[in-house]
């Protein structure tokens, strides 16, 4: 069992911040067309850009990153950048690297499995784990489900291990602790008893001082509504907030993201066109009504995109350039 995210952590750089008076020209803005540079500039309050595939997305999320550190907005270790892949946040760092020539140190970019195992390793003790917890792979969480099946004397052959973990982890993704297993969904689950594996399941984890992927979410998702202290001080940590090719099929990363910020907070958001509001994802399409009535506003940047949102919500957000108050909402 090996940590894919024991990583050193980043020392904080003592040069001072760049100001908007500094003496090189804004470079990196060249080539960026009207919309994209608009995206970039646009730096109070939320932005959603919305746009299909190739269309040059991470290009604008990267320069906002530069344009924020440049222009003295925040300094590097005040920005969250969340992206799909661990791939992609080295290549974001390397870029945002190139563009100003910022020193690497302080950033904050990673996937949300990542940037939430940091979290959790210096609050560990907080939701009954050590610093030094183990993250469980794929054949660690069927071993472990394997020892649960047999201790409540399930078929093992009627229920396979991995059965059960794609059950756990299906439910982690929608923010479901043990007892908030639906009945119809837990019924699914060796003739009802889905939901007191699951309980079993989690209860071994915490015996072990190990989590599992789907934990390191819905662990940081309890630490934060547990401890509003610790939530509060993350909030003032991270100035601005930057999720790259935002997905609207994980309820638990959706819940993450809003504990960190809030229907005002200055949170940037890329996604494809077709991933944001599609009327075959029915599970988080209220999620996704939260996002762009609150989230999003006040602006909007959509470019290049051949497909129509499916569903535009009552009060939903402005066109290029506009402005509108947010409305309340909830997810659920």
């Amino acid at each position: 069992m090996s940590d894919p995210f024991s990583l050193p952590e980043a020392s904080v750089p003592q040069h001072p911040a760049r100001g908007a008076g500094a003496s090189h020209a804004h470079a990196y803005l060249d080539g960026l067309n009207a919309e994209q540079r608009a995206a970039v500039e646009a730096l109070d309050g939320p932005v959603l850009v919305l746009a299909g595939a190739g269309t040059g997305k991470t290009r604008v999320l990267t320069t906002r990153l530069a344009h924020l550190v440049d222009t003295g907005r925040a300094r590097p270790w005040q920005i969250l950048a969340v992206t799909f892949t661990n791939k992609a946040a080295r290549e974001m760092r390397e870029r945002v690297g190139r563009l100003i020539g910022a020193e690497e140190s302080g950033l904050w970019f990673g996937t949300f499995h990542s940037l939430c195992a940091r979290i959790l390793r210096r609050h560990a003790e907080l939701v009954g784990l050590t610093s030094t917890f183990t993250i469980l792979d794929t054949d660690d969480q069927v071993r472990l489900a394997k020892q649960v099946i047999q201790a409540a004397g399930v078929d093992e052959k009627r229920w396979p291990p991995k059965v059960l973990v794609g059950a756990i982890q299906r439910w982690k993704d929608k923010g479901w602790q043990p007892g908030q297993v639906p009945g119809a969904e837990a019924h699914e689950v060796a003739r009802g008893r889905g939901a007191d594996l699951y309980a079993a399941y989690q209860k071994r984890l915490k015996e072990l001082n190990a989590a599992d992927f789907g934990d390191l979410l819905m662990e940081c998702i309890r630490l934060f509504r547990e401890h509003p202290d610790v939530l509060a001080d993350w909030q003032r940590r991270f100035r601005y907030i930057l999720v790259d090719e935002y997905q609207d099929t994980n309820v638990a990363q959706y819940l993450w993201l809003r504990l960190l910020t809030s229907s005002t907070g200055p949170t940037f958001s890329t996604s494809p066109s077709k991933r944001i509001a599609t009327r075959s994802q029915t599970s988080s399409i209220s999620c996704n009504r939260w996002l762009l009535r609150n989230m999003v506003l006040p602006w909007l940047f959509n470019w290049f995109s051949t497909s129509r949102i499916s569903e535009r919500p009552t009060g939903s957000t402005p066109s290029v350039g506009s402005s509108s108050t947010s409305t309340s909402g909830s997810c659920s």
